[in-house]
């Protein structure tokens, strides 16, 4: 190539519509190669440079890192599918970021006065987007030691609310609750009152067939009632408790049922089920607990609610 076809870094760098600065910046890291050197040392770049600065400027307005905009403009077309859908991951994270953060800003700013600093300490200590690791580690130590890893990882994700993609400031103090009730100091607590099936695995194997049976009816509305997935809850416990499904086992579940779940285990699954349209394990385990206790009474002849 002929000297004279050569552009210095200023024609260069008006060409491609960025600063010297820039130019010297991109050659220094490798990404623009020069062609040659004017015999008083100023850089001399070859004409196609143009289009390959004007296509690092684009990427790098993208926030493309630097080591992914050499491989991108030395011509690896995969490569530049591959940075597109890994910045699009990346831009998808800042997005939830901002909307949790934004969510939390809303609660703060529509609290009554009094309640602010209450709720800034219960939000303050969550990421944007918050973690449920915490709420995970919770489940695993509340479950039977002795259940398989197959179904502890089913129970802690079915457990787990998934976080909204587009949050509320009611979503932002349900989670925040959620965090601070499932701390290590609170769910050392309640693992002391963890009951201990003789046969874990049948006993959840069962139990999460039955809330799979209810979740129709919790979805429509329905009070809760005889049928499938109450046979199925029962079959469940008699089962891992090597019994028959007796009308005297059922009696007998249903008075261990009297009472419901532990309060904090409640008041898991109502904040849990606000950040979820879809029915919670607990919603369905109190669904057939109520069915189960309604059989009961028809069956000995005291109507429900009488």
């Amino acid at each position: 190539m002929q000297s004279q076809d050569l552009l210095s870094i200023g024609e260069l760098a008006e060409q491609a519509g960025v600063s010297v600065k820039a130019v010297r910046f991109y050659t220094d890291q490798g990404l623009l190669p020069e062609a040659d050197r004017s015999s008083g040392g100023h850089r001399r770049y070859a004409p196609e440079a143009v289009e390959r600065l004007r296509q690092i400027r684009s990427l790098r307005g993208l926030d493309v890192p630097l080591p992914q905009v050499a491989r991108v403009v030395d011509g690896d077309a995969e490569e530049l599918r591959e940075t597109v859908a890994r910045q699009l991951d990346v831009l998808g994270a800042e997005m939830a970021a901002l909307r949790w953060r934004e969510a939390a800003l809303r609660l703060l700013h529509e609290a009554e006065p009094a309640q602010r600093t209450e709720l800034l300490r219960l939000v303050g200590v969550l990421g944007t987007p918050p973690s449920t690791d915490m709420l995970a580690r919770y489940w695993r130590g509340m479950l039977p030691g002795r259940l398989s890893t197959r179904l502890r990882t089913a129970v802690v994700d079915a457990a787990v609310p998934a976080l909204p993609d587009t949050p509320t400031p009611g979503h932002v103090l349900a989670f925040a609750r959620l965090h601070v009730l499932t701390a290590p100091v609170n769910a050392a607590c309640l693992a002391e009152h963890r009951p201990d099936p003789l046969r874990p695995d049948v006993l959840y194997d069962g139990l999460r067939e039955a809330f799979e049976l209810s979740a129709p009816a919790l979805r429509a509305g329905r009070a809760p009632s005889d049928g499938e997935a109450l046979d199925c809850f029962v079959a469940a416990h008699a089962r891992s408790q090597d019994r028959r499904d007796t009308p005297g086992f059922r009696r007998e579940l249903g008075r261990a049922l009297v009472g419901g779940e532990h309060p904090v285990m409640r008041c898991y699954w109502r904040w849990a089920g606000e950040l979820t349209s879809e029915p919670t394990l607990g919603a369905a385990h109190a669904w057939l607990s109520s069915a189960l206790g309604a059989q009961l009474e028809w069956a000995e002849g005291v109507p429900r609610g009488a």
